[in-house]
């Protein structure tokens, strides 16, 4: 006699699997623009001072550090169809800090700012 017995098994459910979309040319066309962009991109910068600049058709995007101010402006422009006037880069260095009691360092980086023409605007949501 055994001490303690096994338990059935719990039949597995059947999943469905969602049907393949057929890809269109157009949408064939466009992935590669979409993954360049987002090879350089990598988030925008939201703090205060750049809700500040938004204002004033300023833009401000965490981006790759080997990334220019060419492939930038390309990127956002393929990203969010807006032509930017000019595109500024610079370099974040890192930032010691404490938690909990240890010494960090914060990760360093690149940030854009991209200006755009008057009426063009960036929508984050």
């Amino acid at each position: 006699m055994a001490l303690f017995s096994r338990k059935p098994k719990a039949e597995k459910a059947v999943v469905a699997k969602a049907p393949k979309v057929a890809k269109t040319p157009a949408a064939k066309a466009f992935a590669p623009v979409l993954s360049a962009a987002t090879s350089v991109l990598v988030r925008p910068h939201i703090t205060e001072k750049s809700g500040l600049l938004a204002n004033q058709g300023v833009y401000t995007f965490e981006v790759v550090k080997d990334a220019t101010a060419d492939k930038v402006a390309k990127a956002v422009a393929a990203a969010y169809k807006v032509t930017p006037i000019r595109v500024s880069t610079v370099p974040m260095k890192s930032k010691v800090m404490f938690v909990r009691g240890k010494r960090g360092k914060t990760v360093s980086g690149k940030k854009a700012y991209v200006y755009l023409k008057e009426g063009d605007k960036i929508e984050f949501i």
